[in-house]
């Protein structure tokens, strides 16, 4: 029998639901196999569960959106394996259906259609992980980073995985909200009216031009303090579309942002463009935060050797 050797893998958790669902895709192609039967997906709120699991499972309803508002009764529910019809994949939240069904209905109902080679995908997994008894086949965390977990009797558990991605979130936020101030700052004072190429750095973001800007990083970087420092609220505005302060601005992670721009710690910009000779760009990298062990070491439980 060949046993999967992968322990865990992570990857930058983009901001952004377009960059999300390339990355989900990517996930799905490389990592997911036709016989996993229970996938669990773990993360706090707006960590982007919801939009990962669409990239992975491009055409699954989901039984609740993004702001928790069900669309639909859950399937699983009324799941009959005598049914021919019947569905093959099934999505729960669990923190949305503790509030409907005691714990034994959903541990039940998902029994139920494992048993019977239907598939089901359960956000906050680490929720049901112990009343259901049994690990999932696959699992994928989404702080800071997305962490993709194949687990054996040994780890990683779906609590340490969460633990994990409970810590990282915040510099997640604290960089979106950020990126997104710098972004409007150039726009508005520095006139780059142009599309901007986001990407992801630990703890930061990148935006990266074609051409080297006339700009001095250090008077930038002092521009976004003083929008930092100001303390302005950072919240939703009309569909993918957030506001800052008055400043309106596009944007496909609206959930996923500090909820005001004083919550931003440790802001600062590199003082030089960084040339990438591949691409030919020139990156603006900015950082927040400070370093903190996520505690990755822990994901994985060594089994005790008597001496």
């Amino acid at each position: 029998m060949l046993r999967e050797n992968l322990i865990y893998s992570t990857y930058y958790a983009p901001r952004g639901r377009r960059r999300l669902y390339t990355l989900g895709k990517l996930l799905s192609q490389r990592y997911i196999s036709s016989h996993d039967q229970l996938i669990g997906v773990i993360g706090s709120e707006g960590a982007g569960k919801s939009t990962l699991i669409k990239a992975l499972f491009p055409g699954l309803e989901l039984t609740n959106d993004d702001d928790g508002v069900n669309l639909r009764p859950t399937p699983i529910y009324d799941f009959n394996p005598e049914d021919f019809f019947s569905g093959h994949t099934f999505h729960l939240d669990y923190r949305y259906e503790s509030a409907f069904h005691q714990q034994f209905e959903i541990v039940e109902a998902v029994n139920r259609a494992i048993e019977s080679g239907r598939r089901v995908v359960i956000e906050h997994f680490d929720l049901i992980y112990e009343a259901l008894g049994y690990n999932a086949q696959i699992l994928f965390g989404i702080g800071e980073e997305v962490i993709v977990a194949r687990p054996t009797v040994f780890g990683p558990s779906p609590i340490a995985i969460k633990e994990v991605s409970h810590k990282t979130i915040k510099y997640r936020l604290m960089a979106h909200s950020a990126e997104d101030i710098t972004h409007m700052v150039l726009e508005n004072q520095y006139d780059y009216k142009n599309p901007i190429v986001h990407s992801d750095v630990k703890h930061g973001f990148v935006i990266s031009f074609d051409e080297k800007p006339d700009i001095d990083i250090k008077e930038l970087e002092t521009k976004v303090l003083e929008v930092i420092n100001t303390d302005i609220k950072i919240q939703p505005s009309r569909e993918r579309h957030i506001k800052i302060g008055d400043h309106e601005m596009f944007c496909t992670g609206v959930r996923t942002h500090v909820k005001s721009s004083g919550q931003i710690k440790n802001f600062k910009l590199k003082k030089e463009f960084t040339y990438d000779p591949y691409t030919k760009e020139y990156l603006l990298v900015g950082r927040v935060g400070e370093k903190e062990i996520a505690g990755f070491e822990n994901l994985i439980l060594e089994p005790e050797v008597e001496t």
